[in-house]
């Protein structure tokens, strides 16, 4: 199986680096119970198990776990829905590194966190905030004006103050809501930008046909790169929310 996914920006590994900065507000001695919920390739899960907690990485992608089970035999993988947890009291600890914004439906999300939690238990995680990817997100949206179809956000990116409120009203004690900026270079060179599109605004994109995908792809790269290109690389502004909070 390949592992050199350097250039593809669909890869969870390019971004998983950004992840471990996140490990500082969970524990992982030993004898701990944590959820990686959304693990990719399972690398975050790795890290987190290796003081000796007890890990567990769910993904909804079939074809993720079998990468994850690769990559890592030695951990414990399943594919599981996050809107359908299998679980009651068990954990310690939810981590999760890039998810949130993909499920819009937040609220049942966190229900069924709240319901994995043992008593005390606390939910780590980071996601896009209501600023995210602004750029790419707008020229996307006019490009699809321009050739029939009114694009629709697809992203759950909230601000921390409506996070918040939506942490209290799951019985959650929020002890940190953030945002902050995480400018985020882009693997591909000067094809990046265009193979990010692809990747994560896929579904939109096949709305159209392969000719307009491309007059759209080229758009968009014409009005991100006066923002977004450094001379070598696109880098995206990525704006990040980061939460931790415990099970009330």
């Amino acid at each position: 199986m390949e592992k050199n996914t350097k250039n593809n920006p669909c890869k969870t590994d390019v971004f998983a680096e950004y992840g471990k900065t996140l490990m500082v507000h969970v524990d992982t001695s030993f004898g701990q119970k944590i959820l990686d919920l959304g693990c990719g390739n399972g690398d975050l899960s790795a890290e987190l198990a290796g003081n000796g907690a007890k890990v567990l990485g769910i993904d909804n992608s079939a074809e993720t776990i079998v990468k994850a089970r690769y990559f890592h035999p030695e951990l414990m993988f399943a594919e599981i829905d996050a809107l359908e947890l299998p679980y009651n009291a068990e954990f310690d600890t939810v981590f999760s590194n890039s998810v949130f914004h993909w499920i819009p439906d937040v609220d049942r999300l966190l229900s069924e966190i709240h319901r994995a939690l043992k008593p005390g238990g606390k939910l780590v995680c980071e996601f896009g905030a209501a600023s995210n990817i602004a750029t790419i997100r707008q020229a996307f949206a006019a490009a699809s004006a321009r050739h029939g179809h009114e694009y629709r956000e697809r992203f759950y990116c909230p601000t921390p103050d409506e996070f918040f409120d939506r942490l209290k009203r799951a019985n959650f004690e929020p002890e940190r809501v953030l945002e902050f900026d995480r400018l985020t270079p882009l693997p591909g060179g000067a094809d990046g930008l265009k193979a990010w599109v692809r990747c994560f605004l896929k579904n939109d994109l096949s709305l159209f046909v392969s000719a307009k995908q491309e007059q759209i792809l080229t758009e968009v790269e014409t009005a991100c790169r006066p923002l977004l290109w450094n001379g070598r690389e696109f880098v995206v502004d990525y704006r990040r929310l980061r939460a931790v909070a415990f099970k009330s």
